[in-house]
């Protein structure tokens, strides 16, 4: 039978009392160093109704390292319903002098209570922060036990639901609503400036992002292990792993078998979910009359957290969760080349911002690439063997960068989120390339030799541009003429590749209901046109006939007619363009001019 650390409390006062029982006094002793250094899972809990005011009881957790330690609290009281119907909190006077200049700590959530050896909640809620006295608020055993059992689904089951953060609440005062200890999130791997960078983005999540913190992965520092996890030790909830590592830590509540219970609140309230349980490690705490916190180093992925709800994360030790693979390879200016890896969780809002830190990392956290010249992205998000969605593009200053970096984003995050499929990629690769020189061009002159011509005639069109605080160049381009063409009135358009997209048919917006399956989703997103320089283009005015991302000019009326009264959102018919001529111009340069020129083709 094991004992819990109160109880080897009683254990003392027995050995006093038996102190001619020389063959006792090894045993108690025993007992008391072995329950005080390795506090066991509770052999029972205490209910609501049999706490007192007065009451004297232990908390544990870590204060430095991962052995957990135990603090004294005295019972308040406790007040029902203070979260909701049946939704208690007991509230306790924190007596230990560590504490008391500290108060309930940001980290700590979690941290298992113990009242006459049975467990009695888990600390989780600030009550105040500038008062000399100090309280906190503990979610009951009973709201943990809940939690615990909670079915898991399964991830084939698990809803594809946007995150919903958490509604921003104003700073706590004495006479405020309880504030629960949301586990400070840990970035790191990130520089100062790109974390600044993400701040917003992350809070509008709602996740509370420092960049106070590091990632131990892979290294030979000792953190906890599945077999040494137990209640009081720390504990990561992590959004992203490797090079790249996001992580809530807060503390074990309880420990029963494999089954995990901790943090004693939500992390995010995203119900059944599949985050990776890491180890931590606790550098030391920052005290502060505002808001006190751990310091944290992220160790090895220990399995699984299942359950994100209102009185704590729960979750089984063993494999992490299915993850996405993301590699960003940067192209130096010196002869050593970098590749930043990690794994970002599968959360259809959260994994586009953090893909995203990693690749501005990449970029911005080196003495290699920079923002002064510009660089050229290329990715592939590959979602299977089969489906992929490949892009190449060119950045130039911050301002450009800035730009992407939200289309990036928009773009990832309407792919997570499409109505035709529940996926995820599979793995994410990009390449950063810095660039000589600032990409971008100023067009000066694009104008035709002759705007009427006839089949067999040469027509040219002269470009002249200037590099950005460079020199001046000129091109003469030769456009054939087909004796097809004779009759048609034609346009000569410039401009750049996403703009000839949209004027051949393709749509800016793409609403779903044209579309019937993920394959023509992927298909409508893929870049037919390269994104640096510009394409020149012979088009003649038509209409487009489209079944999905099918597009057929002039189909006759009859079947036009028949097919859109079978169902009108899948045909669609726009006036666009054809393009009888194209050729791509300016490659590694960015241009933002369109211009359009007549053409007529006569006999």
């Amino acid at each position: 039978m094991s004992l819990s650390v109160p109880s080897c409390f009683r254990v003392l006062r027995v050995f006093r009392a038996q102190l001619l029982r020389p063959l006792s006094i090894f045993a108690y002793l025993a007992c008391f160093a072995g329950q005080l250094h390795a506090q066991p899972t509770p052999l029972a809990t205490i209910s609501l109704d049999d706490l007192r005011p007065g009451q004297r009881g232990q908390v544990w957790t870590v204060f430095r390292g991962t052995e957990p330690e135990p603090f004294d609290v005295e019972v308040t009281g406790v007040v029902r319903n203070a979260l909701g119907p049946g939704k208690s909190l007991i509230l306790c006077q924190l007596t230990d002098p560590r504490v008391q200049n500290m108060g309930a700590v940001a980290g700590m959530s979690g941290s298992p209570l113990y009242i006459e050896g049975k467990l009695a909640g888990a600390l989780s809620y600030q009550i105040q922060r500038f008062e000399t006295v100090r309280y906190a608020g503990f979610t009951p055993a009973a709201d943990l036990a809940e939690v615990r059992d909670k079915p898991d689904l399964a991830p084939s089951t698990l809803p594809a639901t946007p995150v919903a953060p958490n509604a921003p609440s104003p700073a706590p005062t004495s006479a405020s609503s309880y504030s629960p200890l949301r586990p400070v999130f840990t970035l790191s791997g990130l520089s100062p400036v790109v974390a600044d960078l993400f701040a917003p983005r992350f809070s509008a999540l709602g996740l509370e992002v420092t960049a106070l913190g590091g990632n131990s992965t892979g290294t030979s520092t000792p953190t906890a292990t599945p077999s040494t996890l137990r209640a009081g030790s720390a504990v990561s909830v992590a959004l992203a792993t490797g090079d790249i590592t996001l992580a809530g830590t807060g503390t074990v509540s309880r420990v029963d078998g494999a089954r995990i219970t901790a943090f004693g609140h939500p992390m995010l309230s995203l119900g059944n979910v599949e985050l990776p349980m890491c180890a931590a490690d606790i550098i030391a705490i920052l005290p502060s009359s505002l808001q006190s916190f751990k310091i944290a180093n992220t160790g090895n992925v220990i399995g699984t957290i299942t359950q994100d709800r209102l009185s704590a994360v729960s979750g089984t030790l063993g494999s992490g969760p299915a993850m996405i693979a993301v590699e960003v390879s940067i192209a130096p200016s010196s002869p050593v080349a970098r590749v930043l890896r990690f794994q970002v969780a599968r959360q259809a809002q959260l994994t586009p911002s953090l893909i995203a830190a990693g690749v501005t990392q990449a970029i911005m956290g080196s003495n290699d690439g920079a923002l002064a010249h510009g660089f050229r992205l290329t990715s592939n998000i590959q979602f299977s063997a089969t489906q992929n969605l490949s892009a190449r593009t060119l950045h130039a200053g911050p301002q450009a960068f800035a730009q992407g970096l939200n289309q990036f984003v928009q773009g990832l995050s309407q792919d997570l989120q499409n109505p035709y499929e529940k996926t995820f990629p599979s793995s994410i690769s990009f390449t950063v390339e810095p660039l000589p020189a600032n990409p971008a061009v100023t067009i000066d002159l694009f104008q035709l030799s002759r705007a009427t011509v006839r089949a067999g005639d040469i027509v040219t069109a002269t470009l002249a541009w200037r590099d950005y605080q460079g020199e001046a160049h000129r091109e003469i381009i030769t456009l054939p003429i087909e004796a097809s063409w004779v009759g048609k009135n034609l346009d000569v358009i410039l401009a750049p590749g996403a703009a000839l997209d949209e004027l051949t048919g393709r749509p800016s917006v793409i609403a779903a209901a044209t579309l019937r399956s993920f394959d023509s989703y992927l298909a409508a997103m893929r870049d037919d046109r390269p994104r640096d320089g510009l394409v020149i283009a012979i088009v003649e005015k038509s209409t487009l006939f489209t079944d999905e991302t099918a597009s057929t000019p002039d189909v006759p009326g009859s079947i036009e007619r028949i097919a859109r009264a079978a169902d009108e959102a899948r045909f669609q018919t726009r006036a666009a363009v054809i393009p009888l001529y194209e050729r791509h111009l300016l490659p590694g340069k960015l241009a933002t001019l369109m211009v359009r020129r007549p053409l007529r083709v006569v006999d």
